[in-house]
């Protein structure tokens, strides 16, 4: 449940569950299907689940509980709200004075203890409960809300069911039951955990016959809860309310954007909602507005990449692009720059879309397409606004391109992304917009890819031994020789390592700071390729992508592989993480 497998094993020889043979072959059975010991022993029925529990609650000094044999009171269930519930595996099932009594997979998880605490202001004294019982407690969530929802919604069928034939009318019906206490509290749960939990992203899914909440928490999707069907009209017009979009309208995608202040954090939400097949799908972008200014070295940029990117901005004019895919963290790393180059003697403009972070003392335009603010007739504008800076949010066109060099060109320092794979990938992709060599090659400065990685959990972080079977595959995916040579080069490695079982990588263990997942946090790898002389020259002659790498090799460059490479022996991030990202 949250032991070590020597742990385990201890725990079922000492209880006398299974023999030591037994065991051991059960153990190697696991091994080789890549099956965690303790799920392999349960669903082999080796050992039964309560019995395992009991062992486990004495283990941990503390008292198994039934959860399946216990009515819940739905006032005691919601001392914790269901996100937390449901991903941390706590269940709140009895009060006595002022003891809140708490089932938990983990009983040592301190800090989830702590913050019951903290929330339901009373003192928490943790039981031990198996996988099926809080399955079990956790769905009686539902039950109270259902009830709730369905009062809501009697007396309403008949508007919410003729939306398209009296469209006001259903949009009225709709915007009261956005207002009603339920629905308030549903979303303001959602988005208060999704603070706490630090997630990028809440998902809200239609399915058939519930809705699916996710989070993305450093990259990574996670289940949080799911809510019965018929609550789905209402969470819906509850956030387009809250978005300012239009109630009725079902069949088109629409998008928006509200602000919710808690505490110490001031968050930006942008709302997109699709129709899809089982009703209309929500995804909200969480953004910390005055989030503190990170540095280039904070993003994790270092050696040669750090001093070409300083230098090419010292520069008055030409382009610095950031090029990667959705989610790569390249507005992240642009706004960095921004807050770098921000002084009071310079006049910096953006076009975005959106505007992510507001930056004191720069002049942020959002695109409007419903009146045909794009980004090249944004920038046009900005052009006769005497800027010295200009950022514009993303380069997706041959008429935003055009602009963006011809901005370059007449003395201003831009800066932009563009999606590619790679740096090297940036240049012809400019010639695929039917831009003239003579001009990439003149404005460019510089060009940085990126790609976003899990930070391993400093506290559960353990040296990670590489055998004969991870080198193997290693050496498939990429050219380990190679690496090798640039580990030497930047002074990572000394000797004559000849293989990678002789560096030090490490990994995190899961702790219960970091919920298990031996991760915290996220940093970026990159490679950066400045344009030099030799670099103008194949730009010219319109040279592919794996020519210009090939040369921006030869002159230093790290390729994004490689860095995670450098920064996973740093103990930064993970050789797992970094060909999960490689195979993106």
């Amino acid at each position: 449940m949250s032991v070590s497998n020597e742990t385990l094993k201890t725990i079922i020889l000492k209880n006398q569950l299974l023999a030591e043979s037994e065991l051991l072959d059960l153990e190697k059975q696991a091994e080789n299907k890549k099956i965690v010991l303790e799920n392999y022993l349960l669903a082999k029925k080796a050992i039964t689940e309560e019995k395992f529990a009991e062992a486990l609650a004495r283990h941990y000094k503390v008292e198994a509980v039934d959860l399946k044999s216990k009515k819940i009171e739905q006032k005691i269930l919601h001392f914790i709200p269901e996100p937390i519930a449901r991903r941390h595996r706590v269940v709140a099932f009895e009060k006595k004075g002022d003891d809140l009594h708490v089932a938990m997979i983990d009983p040592d998880d301190l800090q989830t203890r702590e913050f019951i605490k903290k929330k339901a202001n009373l003192e928490i004294v943790p039981y031990l409960a198996t996988h099926s019982g809080l399955d079990f407690a956790l769905s009686q969530y539902h039950t109270s809300l259902k009830t709730e929802f369905e009062k809501i919604l009697s007396g309403r069928g008949e508007a919410l069911t003729s939306a398209e034939e009296a469209g006001g009318e259903a949009g009225d019906e709709l915007a009261k039951m956005a207002q009603e206490i339920p629905v308030v509290r549903v979303v303001d749960t959602l988005l208060e955990y999704a603070i706490y939990e630090h997630a990028s992203d809440i998902h809200i899914e239609p399915q058939e016959n519930e809705v699916a909440v996710r989070y993305r928490i450093d990259g990574i999707l996670h289940d949080v809860m799911t809510l019965p069907k018929v609550i789905l009209p209402a969470l819906v017009a509850r956030i387009k309310v809250l978005s300012n979009l239009k109630i009725d309208e079902h069949r088109l995608p629409q998008d928006g954007r509200f602000r919710v202040d808690r505490e110490s954090h001031h968050i930006s939400l942008r709302i997109s909602t699709i129709p899809v097949f089982d009703g209309e799908k929500i995804v909200m972008r969480l953004l910390e507005e005055g989030a503190q200014a990170l540095t280039l070295e904070g993003l994790g940029f270092s050696g040669l990449a750090l001093e070409n990117i300083k230098n090419n901005l010292k520069k008055p004019h030409g382009m610095t692009l950031v090029t990667g895919p959705t989610g790569s963290g390249k507005s992240t790393t642009l706004y960095t720059v921004l807050s770098i180059l921000n002084t009071k003697k310079v006049n910096i403009s953006t076009i975005e879309d959106p505007i992510e972070y507001r930056i004191s003392g720069v002049n942020q335009m959002q695109v409007n397409p419903k009146i045909s603010l794009t980004f090249a007739l944004g920038l046009r504008a900005l052009l006769r606004q005497d800027p010295n800076i200009i950022m514009i949010g993303e380069i997706r066109d041959r008429e935003t391109a055009e602009e963006a060099v011809h901005a370059a060109m007449t003395g201003h320092l831009v800066l932009s992304t563009l999606h590619t794979n790679s740096a090297a990938g940036a240049l012809p992709r400019l010639l695929d917009m039917s831009i003239e060599a003579y001009l990439i090659a003149s404005t460019v400065n510089n060009i940085i890819a990126q790609r976003l990685v899990r930070k391993i959990c400093p506290d559960c972080k353990k040296k990670l031994k590489i055998d004969k079977k991870l080198s193997t595959s290693l050496e498939k995916d990429f050219n380990i020789g190679r690496l090798l040579e640039v580990m030497k080069k930047e002074g990572a490695i000394a000797g004559k390592s000849g293989d990678l079982s002789q560096i030090e990588f490490f990994q995190g263990e899961g702790c219960e700071k970091c919920n298990h997942t031996g991760y915290k946090g996220r940093m970026g790898i990159f490679e950066v390729l400045p344009v030099t002389p030799e670099i103008m020259k194949l730009i010219l002659s319109k040279a592919s992508t794996q020519e210009l790498e090939i040369k921006a090799i030869e002159q230093g460059m790290i390729l994004m592989w490689q860095d995670g490479f450098l920064k996973a022996h740093q103990g930064l991030t993970t050789i797992e993480e970094i060909i999960r990202v490689s195979k993106e």
